[in-house]
């Protein structure tokens, strides 16, 4: 909108407002001539500020118009400009392009040129070549007259030569190969199981076949007996242990092949005794709560050997038989003592040798829990017990291992040798499982009754506590050759036909003498 119609019409509003005003206040002619004057006034100084300000507004319109004007120029110098530069670098290019036709011209004539060179080359290497080969074959068509051999004959026996050379030395390297392998192989082995055993602890033999249950006076052995041996019948029938009631004074002696069963028959007659009431009823209700303590005892052992041992995720029933072995004994070593030390060995062993202890150390607790089962079978206790492991969900290997360390089932495992061997190191070590005299007595004696029983031998003699055979045999009759098979053989007869804890050696002896007597 124009500012000099809103300038108007302002002041023609203010001239109608003073106007009525000066009606309304009934002001007299003289005043409205007055203000008609002033007014008129003011519509004329109002018109002189149209006049002044539209002048004000043609001049900042013609500077904005220069200003603009002026920019638009800058701006079409500019495009000027890089038209130009743009105009400059293209003809750059074209020299450039042309230039460089001129070269690849230039280069292409050289590239023929030195092809047609190379082309002449080849020619005279194929001329040299096929002279060459006509030289080769005259040459050997004369090695072939002198030597009355053709070249595929001669080539065949030069390859049959250098075949058997090779042959030769790689027997020899191979032997060489195997001979510092066996021998690295044995002392390493023999290191590794010397650090095995040196790192492991283990307990002396204490198990029995009878336990001494200690009375407070004499007087207490007839209330056991009762009436015409009612008590002591009950006793027996319930715990399935002899009670041996003699002279001995303050002690009865309790008798039985299982550890598990004597265990309860003492805990019995300790409450019993204690309780002072002894009669069959009672009897038999106190070996029935014995008996369920026992069972809890056991899941309790065998929980606790796991924690020990650091072995986690055993089935329940496993960790019961772990349990059990506790009251299991074999040669005089207690069974859960000889799994834990077997578990230990096998656990160090096998980080010895780069594998999984934590794998070996299972296997080699659990390798004897076809010892204890819950029903008798006729299979052995190694067969048993993997079949019990694969029950449970153990990893093949641990079932592998069981199964295989007494050789009843073939290794598939590298673990199953390990538990193997830690298996026969901890029951051959001095003190680790013990006989009475006479069977110890007796073993000897059919060591070297079964050597002498072979043709040519002198002389044999069981040594070192029955771990070694010496056989002496007559120069006359048996040669070197048959010294080292009628070794083999004994050793054979030995394994086979005796039951022994650990191993046995035999060395077989000849000896040959050449005297003179000089008179």
């Amino acid at each position: 909108m124009d500012p000099i119609a809103i300038i108007i019409g302002v002041t023609c509003l203010i001239v109608g407002v003073v106007a009525g005003k000066l009606l309304f206040a009934g002001n007299t002619k003289k005043k409205l001539e007055e203000a008609e004057i002033e007014a008129k006034k003011m519509l004329a100084d109002a018109q002189t500020s149209a006049e002044a300000l539209k002048k004000e507004k043609l001049l900042e319109a013609k500077e904005k118009f220069v200003q603009l004007k002026a920019e638009h120029d800058k701006e079409i110098l500019e495009r000027n400009k890089k038209v130009a530069e743009a105009e400059s670098r293209i003809r750059s290019q074209e020299q450039s392009l042309n230039s460089k036709s001129g070269n690849l011209d230039k280069q292409m004539k050289e590239n023929e040129a030195i092809k047609e060179n190379l082309t002449r080359q080849l020619e005279v290497v194929s001329q040299k070549k096929a002279e060459l080969d006509r030289n080769q074959e005259e040459h050997v068509r004369r090695l072939e007259k002198i030597a009355t051999l053709t070249a595929d004959e001669a080539r065949a026996q030069l390859i049959e030569s250098l075949k058997q050379e090779a042959q030769t030395r790689a027997l020899v390297i191979q032997q060489e190969i195997i001979d510092d392998a066996k021998q690295k192989a044995t002392k390493e082995a023999r290191k590794i199981i010397i650090q095995t055993i040196q790192r492991t602890a283990a307990e002396q033999a204490i198990e029995n076949a009878v336990t001494v249950f200690n009375l407070e006076t004499d007087e207490i052995k007839g209330q056991i007996i009762g009436r015409e041996g009612r008590n002591i019948r009950a006793i027996e029938a319930a715990t399935g242990v002899d009670l041996i009631v003699d002279d001995t004074p303050e002690a009865i002696i309790l008798s039985s092949f299982d550890p598990l069963r004597r265990e309860i028959a003492r805990l019995s007659l300790q409450r019993l005794v204690t309780d002072g009431r002894i009669h069959p009823a009672r009897i038999e209700e106190v070996v029935e709560k014995t008996r369920k303590q026992i069972e809890e005892q056991v899941m309790e052992i065998g929980e606790r050997t796991v924690i020990e041992l650091g072995i986690h995720g055993l089935h329940k029933e496993l960790v019961r038989m772990v349990g059990r072995m506790r009251f299991r004994s074999s040669y005089g070593q207690n069974l859960l003592m000889h799994s834990r030390e077997t578990a230990n060995l096998c656990g160090i062993m096998a980080a010895e040798l780069g594998l999984n202890p934590k794998l070996a150390k299972r296997a080699g607790l659990l390798h004897d829990i076809g010892k204890v089962p819950d029903e008798e079978t006729e299979l052995s206790h190694a067969l048993l017990g993997a079949k019990l492991a694969e029950k449970y969900g153990e990893h093949p290997s641990v079932v592998n291992a069981i199964g295989a360390h007494h050789d009843e089932m073939e290794m598939a495992y590298v673990i199953s040798p390990i538990i193997q061997a830690c298996d026969a190191i901890s029951g051959a070590r001095p003190g680790a499982r013990r006989e009475i005299m006479q069977q110890y007595l007796q073993r000897i004696k059919d060591l070297e009754n079964l050597a002498l029983g072979y043709g040519g031998v002198e002389k044999a003699y069981a040594i070192q506590a029955g771990r070694e055979l010496r056989v002496i045999v007559e120069a006359e009759k048996v040669t070197d050759a048959e010294s080292d098979k009628l070794s083999f053989e004994i050793a054979q007869k030995i394994q086979t036909e005796m039951t022994y804890p650990g191993q046995i050696k035999v060395t077989v002896i000849r000896e040959k003498r050449a005297v003179n007597v000089a008179r």
